[in-house]
Protein backbone atom coordinates (compact mmCIF):
# COMPACT_ATOMS: atom_id res chain seq x y z
CA UNK A 1 0.00 0.00 0.00
CA UNK A 2 1.09 4.04 -0.61
CA UNK A 3 3.56 4.90 2.28
CA UNK A 4 4.50 7.70 2.21
CA UNK A 5 3.19 11.75 0.79
CA UNK A 6 6.24 13.04 -0.73
CA UNK A 7 5.64 17.30 -1.44
CA UNK A 8 7.95 19.65 -3.59
CA UNK A 9 7.43 22.97 -2.61
CA UNK A 10 8.53 25.45 -5.68
CA UNK A 11 8.43 28.97 -6.18
CA UNK A 12 5.89 28.67 -8.76
CA UNK A 13 4.36 25.43 -8.33
CA UNK A 14 4.08 23.17 -5.49
CA UNK A 15 3.62 19.31 -6.65
CA UNK A 16 2.61 16.42 -4.34
CA UNK A 17 1.59 12.51 -4.27
CA UNK A 18 2.11 9.41 -2.96
CA UNK A 19 5.64 7.37 -2.28
CA UNK A 20 6.13 4.81 -5.13
CA UNK A 21 4.48 6.32 -7.97
CA UNK A 22 6.22 7.86 -11.49
CA UNK A 23 4.21 11.15 -10.97
CA UNK A 24 3.06 13.79 -8.68
CA UNK A 25 -0.73 13.42 -8.37
CA UNK A 26 -1.13 17.66 -7.76
CA UNK A 27 0.56 20.39 -9.06
CA UNK A 28 -0.88 23.33 -7.64
CA UNK A 29 0.56 27.04 -8.03
CA UNK A 30 2.19 27.76 -4.52
CA UNK A 31 0.68 31.56 -4.81
CA UNK A 32 -2.90 31.46 -3.36
CA UNK A 33 -5.46 33.77 -3.38
CA UNK A 34 -6.96 34.43 0.13
CA UNK A 35 -9.65 37.41 0.91
CA UNK A 36 -8.50 40.07 2.76
CA UNK A 37 -11.11 39.90 5.39
CA UNK A 38 -9.54 36.19 6.15
CA UNK A 39 -6.05 37.26 6.86
CA UNK A 40 -4.79 41.03 7.95
CA UNK A 41 -2.31 42.30 4.92
CA UNK A 42 0.00 44.83 5.59
CA UNK A 43 1.23 47.28 2.77
CA UNK A 44 4.55 45.90 1.53
CA UNK A 45 4.46 42.52 3.74
CA UNK A 46 6.51 40.12 2.55
CA UNK A 47 4.80 37.13 -0.05
CA UNK A 48 1.64 39.25 -0.44
CA UNK A 49 -0.39 41.25 -2.99
CA UNK A 50 -3.13 43.23 -2.96
CA UNK A 51 -5.43 42.71 -5.77
CA UNK A 52 -8.73 44.37 -5.88
CA UNK A 53 -9.84 43.28 -2.31
CA UNK A 54 -8.26 39.80 -2.24
CA UNK A 55 -4.72 38.84 -0.93
CA UNK A 56 -2.23 36.90 -3.42
CA UNK A 57 0.07 35.09 -0.74
CA UNK A 58 3.24 33.93 -2.40
CA UNK A 59 4.42 31.69 0.54
CA UNK A 60 7.95 30.99 -1.73
CA UNK A 61 10.19 33.11 -3.42
CA UNK A 62 13.43 32.15 -5.21
CA UNK A 63 13.15 29.03 -3.36
CA UNK A 64 12.83 30.25 -0.19
CA UNK A 65 9.92 30.01 2.33
CA UNK A 66 8.98 33.96 3.42
CA UNK A 67 4.98 33.27 4.44
CA UNK A 68 4.89 30.48 6.76
CA UNK A 69 0.77 30.95 7.37
CA UNK A 70 0.44 30.58 3.76
CA UNK A 71 2.28 27.39 3.30
CA UNK A 72 0.70 25.75 6.16
CA UNK A 73 -2.79 26.82 3.79
CA UNK A 74 -1.01 25.69 0.74
CA UNK A 75 -0.05 22.33 2.61
CA UNK A 76 -3.56 21.54 3.84
CA UNK A 77 -5.50 22.35 0.72
CA UNK A 78 -2.67 19.79 -1.19
CA UNK A 79 -3.35 17.01 1.57
CA UNK A 80 -6.41 17.19 2.48
CA UNK A 81 -8.31 18.94 -0.33
CA UNK A 82 -6.19 17.12 -2.84
CA UNK A 83 -4.75 13.89 -1.56
CA UNK A 84 -7.75 13.77 0.47
CA UNK A 85 -5.33 11.96 3.20
CA UNK A 86 -5.59 12.35 7.07
CA UNK A 87 -2.10 14.09 7.45
CA UNK A 88 -2.12 12.27 11.25
CA UNK A 89 -1.58 8.63 9.67
CA UNK A 90 0.62 10.10 6.71
CA UNK A 91 4.47 10.12 6.98
CA UNK A 92 5.85 13.29 4.65
CA UNK A 93 8.94 14.03 2.60
CA UNK A 94 9.47 17.78 1.54
CA UNK A 95 11.91 19.06 -0.18
CA UNK A 96 14.09 22.18 0.74
CA UNK A 97 15.87 24.44 -1.31
CA UNK A 98 19.72 23.96 -1.51
CA UNK A 99 20.25 27.27 -0.13
CA UNK A 100 17.57 27.97 2.17
CA UNK A 101 18.62 29.57 5.40
CA UNK A 102 19.36 26.73 8.38
CA UNK A 103 16.42 27.71 10.50
CA UNK A 104 13.72 27.21 7.45
CA UNK A 105 14.35 23.53 8.33
CA UNK A 106 13.35 23.77 11.86
CA UNK A 107 9.92 25.84 10.68
CA UNK A 108 9.63 22.72 8.28
CA UNK A 109 9.25 20.49 11.16
CA UNK A 110 7.64 22.81 13.78
CA UNK A 111 4.70 22.94 11.30
CA UNK A 112 4.54 19.33 10.06
CA UNK A 113 4.29 17.96 13.71
CA UNK A 114 2.74 20.95 15.54
CA UNK A 115 0.20 22.16 12.72
CA UNK A 116 -0.18 19.10 10.77
CA UNK A 117 0.11 16.51 13.15
CA UNK A 118 2.19 14.35 11.09
CA UNK A 119 3.50 10.99 12.66
CA UNK A 120 7.14 11.54 10.84
CA UNK A 121 8.81 13.51 8.23
CA UNK A 122 11.70 13.82 6.19
CA UNK A 123 13.15 17.00 4.39
CA UNK A 124 15.59 16.34 1.54
CA UNK A 125 17.65 18.80 -0.61
CA UNK A 126 16.07 19.45 -3.90
CA UNK A 127 19.25 19.20 -5.29
CA UNK A 128 19.70 15.55 -4.03
CA UNK A 129 16.40 14.24 -4.96
CA UNK A 130 16.99 15.28 -8.31
CA UNK A 131 19.72 13.16 -8.35
CA UNK A 132 18.12 10.56 -6.93
CA UNK A 133 16.37 10.74 -9.62
CA UNK A 134 18.33 9.54 -12.07
CA UNK A 135 19.55 6.37 -9.52
CA UNK A 136 22.87 8.62 -8.50
CA UNK A 137 24.11 9.55 -5.24
CA UNK A 138 26.49 11.51 -6.08
CA UNK A 139 27.36 14.41 -8.80
CA UNK A 140 26.09 18.01 -9.73
CA UNK A 141 22.50 18.52 -9.96
CA UNK A 142 22.02 22.09 -12.30
CA UNK A 143 18.31 23.30 -11.12
CA UNK A 144 16.39 26.05 -12.86
CA UNK A 145 12.78 26.60 -11.84
CA UNK A 146 10.39 29.19 -11.67
CA UNK A 147 11.96 31.16 -8.71
CA UNK A 148 15.41 30.41 -8.60
CA UNK A 149 18.53 28.28 -10.25
CA UNK A 150 21.11 26.25 -8.12
CA UNK A 151 24.00 24.65 -9.17
CA UNK A 152 24.97 22.44 -6.08
CA UNK A 153 27.57 19.44 -6.06
CA UNK A 154 26.56 16.17 -3.65
CA UNK A 155 28.37 13.53 -2.74
CA UNK A 156 27.82 10.08 -1.45
CA UNK A 157 24.28 11.83 -0.74
CA UNK A 158 25.44 15.31 1.14
CA UNK A 159 25.52 18.82 0.11
CA UNK A 160 28.60 20.73 0.06
CA UNK A 161 26.97 24.31 0.91
CA UNK A 162 30.23 26.08 0.18
CA UNK A 163 30.55 24.90 -3.37
CA UNK A 164 26.36 25.73 -4.03
CA UNK A 165 25.71 28.41 -6.45
CA UNK A 166 22.12 30.18 -6.82
CA UNK A 167 20.84 32.52 -10.05
CA UNK A 168 17.82 34.51 -8.74
CA UNK A 169 16.79 34.61 -12.88
CA UNK A 170 14.62 31.68 -13.84
CA UNK A 171 11.38 30.94 -15.28
CA UNK A 172 9.23 33.95 -13.73
CA UNK A 173 11.77 36.61 -14.51
CA UNK A 174 11.97 34.53 -17.86
CA UNK A 175 8.05 35.22 -18.69
CA UNK A 176 7.97 39.05 -17.66
CA UNK A 177 11.08 39.58 -19.76
CA UNK A 178 8.98 37.64 -22.79
CA UNK A 179 6.23 39.96 -22.01
CA UNK A 180 8.52 43.48 -21.90
CA UNK A 181 10.47 42.12 -25.42
CA UNK A 182 6.60 42.02 -27.10
CA UNK A 183 5.24 45.09 -25.61
CA UNK A 184 8.75 46.75 -26.97
CA UNK A 185 8.14 45.28 -30.39
CA UNK A 186 4.50 46.15 -30.34
CA UNK A 187 3.34 48.37 -27.92
CA UNK A 188 -0.27 47.26 -28.41
CA UNK A 189 -2.22 48.05 -24.91
CA UNK A 190 -3.89 44.65 -25.14
CA UNK A 191 -0.53 43.06 -24.62
CA UNK A 192 0.16 44.65 -21.54
CA UNK A 193 -3.08 42.99 -19.90
CA UNK A 194 -2.52 39.87 -21.33
CA UNK A 195 -2.84 37.61 -18.43
CA UNK A 196 0.27 35.94 -17.15
CA UNK A 197 -0.94 32.53 -17.49
CA UNK A 198 -1.04 33.47 -20.83
CA UNK A 199 2.52 34.82 -21.47
CA UNK A 200 3.93 31.50 -19.59
CA UNK A 201 2.04 29.47 -22.37
CA UNK A 202 3.59 31.79 -24.79
CA UNK A 203 7.21 30.70 -23.29
CA UNK A 204 6.81 27.29 -23.42
CA UNK A 205 5.05 26.71 -26.65
CA UNK A 206 7.40 28.50 -28.50
CA UNK A 207 10.34 29.93 -26.72
CA UNK A 208 14.43 27.92 -27.33
CA UNK A 209 17.69 28.61 -26.68
CA UNK A 210 20.07 29.86 -29.31
CA UNK A 211 23.49 27.50 -29.68
CA UNK A 212 24.72 31.27 -30.92
CA UNK A 213 22.89 34.07 -29.89
CA UNK A 214 25.05 36.79 -30.90
CA UNK A 215 24.94 35.35 -34.35
CA UNK A 216 21.60 34.47 -34.16
CA UNK A 217 20.32 38.31 -33.18
CA UNK A 218 22.22 40.17 -36.59
CA UNK A 219 21.09 37.47 -38.79
CA UNK A 220 17.19 37.76 -39.20
CA UNK A 221 17.10 34.92 -41.78
CA UNK A 222 18.28 33.01 -38.88
CA UNK A 223 14.79 33.83 -36.94
CA UNK A 224 11.68 31.57 -36.48
CA UNK A 225 8.98 33.64 -36.57
CA UNK A 226 5.67 32.58 -35.27
CA UNK A 227 2.04 33.78 -35.26
CA UNK A 228 -0.51 33.04 -32.31
CA UNK A 229 -4.37 35.03 -32.34
CA UNK A 230 -4.81 35.82 -28.71
CA UNK A 231 -9.17 37.26 -29.44
CA UNK A 232 -10.21 40.11 -30.35
CA UNK A 233 -8.66 39.65 -33.35
CA UNK A 234 -5.59 40.47 -32.08
CA UNK A 235 -2.50 38.52 -33.29
CA UNK A 236 1.03 38.40 -32.04
CA UNK A 237 4.42 37.79 -34.30
CA UNK A 238 7.24 36.40 -32.30
CA UNK A 239 10.43 36.46 -34.52
CA UNK A 240 14.10 37.27 -32.18
CA UNK A 241 11.91 36.97 -28.88
CA UNK A 242 11.47 33.45 -29.72
CA UNK A 243 15.60 32.55 -28.35
CA UNK A 244 15.30 36.18 -26.47
CA UNK A 245 13.67 35.27 -23.50
CA UNK A 246 15.51 32.28 -22.16
CA UNK A 247 18.44 34.03 -22.92
CA UNK A 248 18.63 35.83 -19.42
CA UNK A 249 19.89 32.58 -17.29
CA UNK A 250 23.35 32.30 -19.60
CA UNK A 251 23.56 35.94 -19.44
CA UNK A 252 21.64 37.87 -16.73
CA UNK A 253 23.36 41.24 -17.93
CA UNK A 254 20.48 41.51 -20.17
CA UNK A 255 18.29 42.32 -17.13
CA UNK A 256 21.23 44.69 -15.59
CA UNK A 257 22.35 42.16 -13.53
CA UNK A 258 26.05 41.66 -12.82
CA UNK A 259 26.00 37.49 -11.32
CA UNK A 260 27.26 35.27 -13.70
CA UNK A 261 25.07 32.88 -15.60
CA UNK A 262 24.05 29.29 -14.82
CA UNK A 263 26.80 27.45 -16.85
CA UNK A 264 29.73 29.41 -15.11
CA UNK A 265 27.74 28.60 -11.66
CA UNK A 266 27.92 25.09 -12.61
CA UNK A 267 31.77 25.28 -13.32
CA UNK A 268 32.46 27.70 -9.89
CA UNK A 269 30.54 24.44 -8.24
CA UNK A 270 32.59 22.12 -9.83
CA UNK A 271 35.92 24.05 -9.12
CA UNK A 272 35.19 24.49 -5.69
CA UNK A 273 34.88 20.93 -4.71
CA UNK A 274 38.56 18.48 -4.15
CA UNK A 275 40.62 17.79 -6.82
CA UNK A 276 40.30 13.80 -5.83
CA UNK A 277 36.20 14.48 -6.50
CA UNK A 278 35.51 17.03 -9.20
CA UNK A 279 35.85 13.98 -12.37
CA UNK A 280 33.45 12.00 -10.44
CA UNK A 281 30.87 14.90 -10.23
CA UNK A 282 30.86 15.93 -13.51
CA UNK A 283 30.24 12.63 -14.88
CA UNK A 284 26.93 12.83 -13.58
CA UNK A 285 25.36 16.65 -14.01
CA UNK A 286 21.41 16.21 -13.59
CA UNK A 287 19.17 19.04 -14.96
CA UNK A 288 16.23 19.59 -13.17
CA UNK A 289 13.54 21.98 -13.24
CA UNK A 290 10.71 23.37 -15.65
CA UNK A 291 12.91 25.97 -16.93
CA UNK A 292 15.59 23.35 -17.92
CA UNK A 293 12.66 21.91 -20.75
CA UNK A 294 13.38 24.85 -23.28
CA UNK A 295 14.56 23.23 -26.83
CA UNK A 296 18.50 23.74 -26.81
CA UNK A 297 19.23 24.10 -23.12
CA UNK A 298 21.00 20.90 -22.58
CA UNK A 299 22.96 21.52 -25.90
CA UNK A 300 23.94 25.11 -25.10
CA UNK A 301 24.89 24.42 -21.12
CA UNK A 302 26.57 21.33 -22.54
CA UNK A 303 28.99 24.04 -25.00
CA UNK A 304 28.89 26.19 -22.51
CA UNK A 305 30.24 24.20 -19.51
CA UNK A 306 33.06 22.40 -21.77
CA UNK A 307 34.24 26.07 -22.38
CA UNK A 308 34.33 27.00 -19.38
CA UNK A 309 36.43 24.27 -18.29
CA UNK A 310 39.01 24.39 -20.81
CA UNK A 311 39.16 28.67 -20.44
CA UNK A 312 40.47 27.67 -16.62
CA UNK A 313 42.59 25.19 -17.45
CA UNK A 314 40.37 22.20 -16.76
CA UNK A 315 40.07 20.63 -20.31
CA UNK A 316 40.74 17.41 -18.74
CA UNK A 317 37.22 17.61 -17.33
CA UNK A 318 34.25 16.31 -19.41
CA UNK A 319 31.23 17.25 -18.10
CA UNK A 320 27.70 14.44 -18.64
CA UNK A 321 24.86 15.91 -19.02
CA UNK A 322 21.69 14.19 -17.94
CA UNK A 323 18.71 15.64 -19.08
CA UNK A 324 15.92 12.75 -18.93
CA UNK A 325 12.23 13.72 -20.48
CA UNK A 326 10.91 13.87 -16.71
CA UNK A 327 13.57 16.48 -15.62
CA UNK A 328 10.31 18.80 -15.17
CA UNK A 329 9.17 16.89 -12.10
CA UNK A 330 12.64 15.45 -10.94
CA UNK A 331 12.52 16.43 -7.92
CA UNK A 332 9.28 15.17 -6.79
CA UNK A 333 10.41 11.68 -9.00
CA UNK A 334 13.48 11.23 -6.59
CA UNK A 335 11.53 11.99 -3.33
CA UNK A 336 9.10 9.11 -4.68
CA UNK A 337 11.79 6.80 -5.07
CA UNK A 338 13.36 7.14 -2.04
CA UNK A 339 10.50 7.20 0.08
CA UNK A 340 8.96 3.97 -1.16
CA UNK A 341 12.65 2.13 -0.35
CA UNK A 342 12.89 -0.16 2.48
CA UNK A 343 16.10 0.87 3.65
CA UNK A 344 14.95 4.64 3.96
CA UNK A 345 12.23 4.02 6.67
CA UNK A 346 14.87 4.30 9.38
CA UNK A 347 15.49 8.02 7.95
CA UNK A 348 12.49 9.22 9.46
CA UNK A 349 11.88 11.61 12.02
CA UNK A 350 9.21 10.33 14.06
CA UNK A 351 6.96 12.65 16.64
CA UNK A 352 8.54 10.72 19.35
CA UNK A 353 11.65 12.01 18.18
CA UNK A 354 10.45 15.75 17.91
CA UNK A 355 8.91 15.36 21.15
CA UNK A 356 12.15 14.44 22.92
CA UNK A 357 14.48 16.40 20.81
CA UNK A 358 12.92 19.73 19.58
CA UNK A 359 13.15 21.00 15.70
CA UNK A 360 16.80 21.35 16.64
CA UNK A 361 17.08 17.59 15.73
CA UNK A 362 16.71 18.37 12.23
CA UNK A 363 20.17 19.72 11.97
CA UNK A 364 21.03 16.08 12.96
CA UNK A 365 19.24 13.77 11.63
CA UNK A 366 18.68 15.42 7.80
Amino acid sequence: GRIAVVLDQGSGFTKAGFAGEHQPRLMLKSSSLVPSWDRPVLPGAPGCELAGGVARAHPIKHGVVVDWEALEGLWERLLVGGLRVCPEQWPVLVSDSPSAPPGSREKVAELLFETLAVPACHIASTALLALCSTGALSGLAVEAGAGVCHATPIYAGHSWQEATFRLDVAGTTLSRYLRDLLVAACPDLRLQTLPRKAITQLKKRYCYVSLDFEGDLRNPARHQPASFFIGNGCSIHLSSERFRCPEPIFQPSLLGQTEPGLPALAFRALQKMPATLRKWLADTVVLAGGSTLFPGFTDRLNIELEAQCRRHGYGALRPRLVATPGRGTAVWTGGSMVASLSSFQRRWMTRAMYQEHGSRLVHEVF
